[in-house]
This record gives C-alpha cells, sequence and structure tokens, in this order.
C-alpha cells in the first residue's frame, strides 16, 4: 500500500465493482479469495505480520496519495 498506493483489498474491491457492473454474483469474500489466492484470514494469518510504528507512519504520511476506492475516501 505504501509503495503503490493501493493494496489487494483495493484490487478486491475494483474486481467485485466490475464484477457487479457485468451482472456477475459475486461478494467481497469471493473477490478477495480471487485475489489473495486463499481465502482473506487464511492469508492474514499466513503472511500478514502486525504494522511497524513506521510503516503506520509511512501509510499516514502517504493517504491522500493512496488510490481511490469506491466507499473509501482519502483524506485530504
Amino acid at each position: 500500500m505504501n509503495l503503490a498506493g493501493f493494496c489487494r483489498n483495493c484490487l478486491s474491491k475494483w474486481y467485485l465493482a466490475a464484477a457487479k457492473e457485468r451482472g456477475l454474483a459475486l461478494d467481497y469474500d469471493a473477490a478477495r479469495e480471487v485475489v489473495y489466492g486463499m481465502p482473506y484470514e487464511e492469508w492474514k494469518t499466513k503472511y500478514q505480520p502486525k504494522a511497524t510504528p513506521e510503516q503506520l507512519q509511512k501509510f499516514e504520511d502517504t493517504t491522500a496519495l493512496h488510490a481511490f476506492v469506491s466507499g473509501h475516501i482519502a483524506k485530504p
């Protein structure tokens, strides 16, 4: 997220929005499973360590640059 301005959850939301535009039945959990390659909670347990204070600060510092995801508006 800090490097690219978007994360896998952003990709999942875009994937879900595209599916809905095409009339496909898909929910957010299913979209995340497509993007992560496994159920999100499983991926999170295996691969997502707790963010460091430096990572959290970088996230806050770059919030205005993060990609827009419908329903999630970056701070000004």
